[in-house]
């Protein structure tokens, strides 16, 4: 009781170790890069080059590194601007950001809508979610505008629009009693798990991206920033890691047994598909948890391959991930409707991954060059 009573008041008076840094850990932006490439090659159908997305080796995908990874960036971007401009000006900016997720997310909406009407194939329009655009316009941007219609592979941003508005008051409750604002998320979490709790969507369904569990991983990024120094003996003791790397193999094999000869009794198999994506089961919960562990372990911050060309590319996507993010939808549903009307053979769809890649490189790159010559802030200072 002693010491978390010292806890609380070191946080209130003083600055957590991480916001007070001014340096950036360059496998934050590393990594979300990654998983915006993972999830470009998972959101087209059929592509033989989603294995090499985590989603074919796992419970989980590259959205619980992306969700989590935001948690870290809004604790890091958000905190450090509450210290320097106070809460009025923190909140500013999380209200600032929530909208231009909003304003991306309509846009990428319009856009998507485009695209499949000059395709001109009719199912994609019921693959894509975007039938109901055309047939009731009004109705359907209507309740895009309040976030309640989404077409397919959008479901993430108004997720992060919600998130970031609320941004601020998880942040005061974090800096003050982390441990607490942690359990209330878990908490949420098993009620959701329990009693299937969602958030209803139009015209009849929830959102896929359930905010009411998903906002576990938000939290829990949030929170690994704020109490980082105390983790981290966690994170290193030798028997947590060999429970991680027993529990990836466990996946590994059940994974693999979805797809191809099960190593394993089929009936045990099928006892952990399908995984609760909407809900963020807890079988990919702890997936997750055991990948940021083992790659925590194995990928120091100042590890050389950071520096290579194929990371640098991936920093640059992660530096700019709401435009990238966005691309990355356009160019999958190019790449499926590619698929479906030319080819779907197998060079086909490794060139589609590879150009699909090589043109959000590009992107980003020329992002970053339009924002040095702005003079813009430096990356760090921003959160997605």
């Amino acid at each position: 009781m002693h010491d978390r009573t010292q806890t609380a008041t070191r946080l209130i008076d003083q600055t957590p170790p991480e916001l007070g840094g001014s340096g950036r850990d360059l496998r934050i932006d590393v990594c979300r890069g990654l998983a915006l490439w993972w999830i470009f090659l998972d959101h087209v159908p059929n592509n033989i080059a989603s294995w090499l997305t985590p989603r074919s080796y796992g419970f989980c995908d590259a959205a619980e590194i992306f969700m989590f990874i935001s948690g870290v960036t809004c604790a890091l971007a958000y905190g450090r601007a509450q210290q320097r401009e106070g809460w009025s000006g923190m909140i500013g900016r999380s209200l600032r950001r929530g909208w231009d997720i909003y304003a991306a997310f309509l846009l990428l909406t319009v856009a998507c809508t485009i695209l499949v009407h000059l395709a001109g194939i009719d199912h994609l329009a019921d693959e894509s979610n975007t039938r109901v655009l055309f047939e009731s316009p009004g109705a359907a941007l209507e309740q895009a505008a309040i976030l309640q219609y989404r077409p397919v592979n959008t479901d993430v941003l108004p997720v992060f629009v919600v998130y970031h508005v609320l941004f601020a008051p998880l942040l005061w409750l974090l800096l003050r009693a982390p441990n607490v604002t942690l359990g209330l998320s878990l908490l949420l979490y098993a009620l959701v798990q329990i009693f299937g709790w969602s958030v209803p969507a139009w015209p009849n369904s929830v959102w896929y991206f359930n905010p009411l569990a998903w906002q576990l991983l938000v939290v829990l990024g949030a929170w690994c920033v704020i109490e980082g120094e105390k983790i981290r003996p966690w994170v290193a003791w030798r028997p947590v890691l060999v429970l991680a790397v027993l529990y990836l193999a466990l996946a590994l094999i059940l994974a693999l047994s979805w797809d191809i000869k099960p190593p394993v009794p089929r009936s045990l198999a099928s006892g952990f598909s399908p995984l609760d994506k909407s809900n963020l089961g807890p079988l990919r919960l702890l997936h997750f948890l055991a990948l940021a562990i083992v790659a925590c372990r194995l990928i120091p911050r100042d590890w050389r391959g950071l520096s290579t060309a194929v990371m640098r590319c991936a920093r640059r996507c992660g530096e700019n991930s709401l435009p990238i993010y966005c691309l990355g939808v356009l160019l999958a549903l190019a790449g499926h409707l590619t698929l479906v009307e030319i080819s779907d053979r197998l060079a086909m769809q490794i060139g589609l991954s590879l150009t699909g890649i090589l043109v959000m490189i590009v992107v980003a790159t020329l992002l970053n060059a339009i924002g040095n010559k702005r003079g813009r802030q430096p990356q760090w200072t921003q959160s997605r």
